[in-house]
């Protein structure tokens, strides 16, 4: 059995479900293999393998091999990482005005209200389906200042990029047509710069009968998109096609005379994804890296008194990330916004200001808010699932 991160989207106390299921597989004799970040399934692990030392091209190369205790030791991310002490933060942001939410009646909710403090970081917690995400959509629904950062796919054809999407492809495109000579439009791989043989996709899509369409590299352009003459057009050594190929980190050392298309980047590297190529396809991001190059988006703008609401921003990240993504929130609050993040993740939670929960359980046995306030109290109380887990996972020193 190999599985893809099956923690996603669960909570603390569904995870401990999944384990003892994945522990049952092993029990019956199958071997199971996890693709995942999260601490608690890892820590179950009779053996692991640590891909890295980062990511991209910084990757793909095996760090450790072993067990948990000796994962422990190691000078891998993931070693370093589990070998955190966590604990509540120390300057919490004090609540004082709010947003009222309700009465929401939705799903599992009925005629439920809240109040969620303005200019704070903000975690609604509480397990899969106890109606987080339906109390906080539907109470800003009517609010013109939020803004929904969910992991729906970014909209675009196969051909949109990153820098497509940030809207500097055409800067970047006038930046070769000025340095090279070529027409402008020569350096568009959906114009007259695209491959004769392939159309600029750099694949071709062959239809198979009674099968399923089969593609593969183009033979002409060999994936590059380009007209040959476009190809043979480069800067200090590189052509469009080798820059498309360049990460977000190298292309910002690239452009360090173009502004714009600099502070693009930047905005993209401060949220973690320094390591995805500028000409990869949207579609091939995930839900997680869509909501972050959505996120980039906002960090350099004058962008006040706005509600930034995330929905599980920590889906597919490691733990030596998350900070990277805290600092992205913070950077919001700076700002003067407020930022309400929909999380199960117990490191986002100890850096919350102010935390609610929903529950007790899913479906119709939740739908109810079960505590709204600081963290502290929060954990003093020990009332909840959350609270519980929460409490276990800080530090006692």
């Amino acid at each position: 059995y190999i599985i893809d991160e099956p923690s996603v989207g669960l909570h603390p106390e569904d995870i401990a479900k999944i384990n003892e299921i994945l522990k049952s597989l092993k029990h019956k004799g199958n071997t199971v293999l996890i693709v995942e970040h999260d601490p608690d399934v890892i820590k179950e692990a009779d053996y692991i393998i640590d891909m890295g030392p980062s990511s991209g091209a910084h990757g793909g190369e095996i760090t450790f091999k072993g067990t948990y205790k000796e994962l422990l030791s190691s000078d891998t991310s993931t070693g370093e990482a589990l070998r955190i002490k966590h604990h509540l933060k120390n300057e919490i942001r004090e609540a004082k005005s709010f947003y009222h939410l309700g009465p929401v009646t939705q799903n599992n909710l009925n005629n439920v209200t809240v109040d969620i403090p303005k200019h704070v970081l903000t975690v609604l917690t509480g397990v899969a389906g106890s109606g987080k995400s339906s109390l906080v959509k539907a109470g800003f629904a009517k609010n013109d200042n939020a803004v929904f950062m969910d992991q729906k796919a970014i909209q675009g054809s196969d051909r949109s990029n990153l820098l497509t999407y940030l809207g500097v492809f055409d800067r970047v495109r006038n930046f070769f047509s000025k340095e090279t000579g070529l027409n402008k439009s020569m350096f568009s791989y959906n114009s007259k710069g695209a491959c004769h043989n392939c159309g600029g996709k750099g694949y071709i899509e062959t239809e198979l009968a009674f099968m399923g369409e089969f593609s593969q590299t183009c033979e002409v352009c060999h994936g590059k998109r380009y007209k040959p003459e476009v190809l043979n057009a480069t800067i200090d050594g590189y052509s469009i096609a080798d820059f498309l190929e360049l990460t977000v980190d190298e292309g910002i050392r690239f452009f360090d005379k173009e502004n714009e298309i600099q502070s693009k980047l930047q905005d993209i590297s401060k949220t973690g994804l320094n390591y995805v190529t500028l000409g990869q396809p949207l579609s091939t991001l995930s839900g997680g890296e869509i909501q972050r190059v959505k996120l980039g988006q906002y960090l350099n703008d004058d962008v006040t008194d706005s509600i930034f609401i995330f929905d599980e921003p920590t889906t597919g990240l490691h733990e030596a990330d998350i900070p990277i993504l805290i600092n992205c929130f913070n950077d919001l609050i700076e700002q003067n916004n407020t930022v309400i993040l929909i999380e199960h993740n117990l490191s986002i939670m100890c850096n919350a200001d102010w935390i609610i929960d929903v529950g007790p359980g899913p479906g119709l046995d939740g739908g109810k808010v079960q505590f709204s306030g600081y963290p502290i109290n929060f954990v003093k109380e020990n009332k909840t699932l959350t609270s519980k887990h929460l409490k276990l996972y800080i530090a006692n020193d």
